[in-house]
């Protein structure tokens, strides 16, 4: 991949998500800067809303199913959104959940920061864990959190 193609990546998978989200009936907005850690907001009814962080990695990533240097604070309203393009699986992942799947980082210049490692199989015992987070199963989770709130 090159160097365009490496710059570029990020944007382009922000953007599948989006239209992913749109494709499902969700009711997106895109921030201009992402300073908050917030790539868009999902508002699901006149009173409940969700921000969203958006992570992808390439099919040619060595380490294609590792998120690593991840620093946010759990909260009820913040969900993130994987994109592995090996497998072209979106995982979406509340933050309290994902605060619990992830590692914490112990040493070196990522110190204190989450590493998630997301299933490279689609089975298996660290799969069917993953499972409702993969697909239209995970895309409906901010929608139980909007019904619920």
């Amino acid at each position: 991949m090159g160097y365009r193609d490496t710059a570029s990546f990020g944007k382009r998978q922000e953007y599948s998500v989006v239209a992913e989200l749109l494709r499902r009936n969700f009711d997106v907005y895109m921030t201009l800067v992402d300073d908050q850690g917030i790539d868009c907001v999902v508002r699901l009814d006149a009173a409940h809303y969700v921000d969203v962080q958006i992570k992808a990695r390439s099919k040619d990533a060595q380490q294609w199913s590792t998120f690593a240097a991840m620093n946010f604070e759990p909260r009820p309203n913040l969900f993130f959104i994987f994109y592995t393009e090996k497998t072209e699986t979106f995982w979406t992942i509340p933050s309290q959940d994902l605060a619990d799947l992830c590692y914490q980082n112990a040493s070196g210049k990522n110190a204190g920061c989450r590493t998630l490692v997301l299933p490279k199989a689609a089975d298996g015992a660290k799969a069917a864990r993953y499972a409702k987070y993969a697909g239209s199963a995970g895309f409906e989770l901010p929608r139980a959190f909007g019904e619920g709130n």
